[in-house]
């Protein structure tokens, strides 16, 4: 008689990967490595979050188009030289209980992604609010006056290592990486909803009450899966064997 082998969890019931059956790889595909190029094209494209406003609201213009040429020429220098997350010919993280010191550039690209994921999700939130509270849409004027304050509150906060993979050790990334994903799969997910809603549903106060309402629930519906590990990459990684960190 064989005894069925179940998978493990932790105390709360949220399945975890053992890093010890995940699968090793000391050398990245060239096509994993361009793949993962785009990623960080986006993320630094909108990291001035006025000008994203602009796209969005107007279309490409002529200084976006000189953004997005400065963006491309960076991360693609820093992709060839293997100085985006991602990128690397071999991956930085394979041991999860190891000390290693968290290289520089892994903690800029996670700083910038995280200032997206944190300023925009805030500022769309505190547009609406406004909105609903006093008739008026000024999420334009809310995004040239408070959204650099607030992205350069993250940047330094990624900057002393107080962030989800930006610390100054990737000792915590087999946990740390859950929370950074779930937040990322959480404002994608959300944020083209909000769009599309901007789209369809008439101006007014019942509109923006149901574009805020959807918006949150997606956030907090995404956010749960995430923390249950029903996500890709946002199961915890149990540490103590060697175990690769996308």
């Amino acid at each position: 008689m064989t005894t069925q082998q179940t998978a493990p969890t932790t105390p709360d019931g949220i399945p975890v990967e053992l890093a010890s059956e995940r699968t090793i790889r000391y050398r990245n595909k060239t096509h994993y490595r361009f793949s993962h190029w785009p990623i960080w094209v986006f993320v630094f494209f909108i990291m001035p979050g006025p000008l994203t406003f602009d796209l969005f609201h107007s279309g490409f213009d002529q200084r976006m188009i000189l953004w997005l040429g400065v963006v491309l020429a960076g991360t693609g220098i820093a992709g060839l030289r293997g100085r985006l997350p991602g990128c690397e010919p071999r991956p930085y993280i394979i041991r999860f209980t190891e000390d290693r010191p968290n290289p520089l550039y892994r903690r800029v690209c996670y700083t910038v992604a995280w200032s997206a994921v944190i300023s925009f999700g805030v500022l769309n939130i505190a547009g609406l609010v406004v909105a609903i509270a006093t008739g008026d849409w000024n999420l334009d004027q809310m995004y040239d006056a408070a959204y650099f304050p607030l992205a350069s509150t993250v940047w330094v906060l990624g900057l002393i290592g107080q962030l989800p993979r930006v610390k100054a050790s990737t000792k915590g990334e087999g946990h740390e990486r859950r929370y950074f994903y779930g937040s990322v799969w959480a404002m994608c997910i959300a944020q083209p909803a909000l769009w599309f809603l901007y789209a369809v549903v008439p101006d007014g106060r019942v509109g923006d009450v149901a574009k805020l309402c959807v918006f949150l629930g997606i956030l907090a519906y995404v956010g749960w899966l995430s923390y249950r590990g029903k996500l890709p990459r946002t199961r915890p990684i149990v540490p103590g064997e060697l175990a690769v960190s996308d």
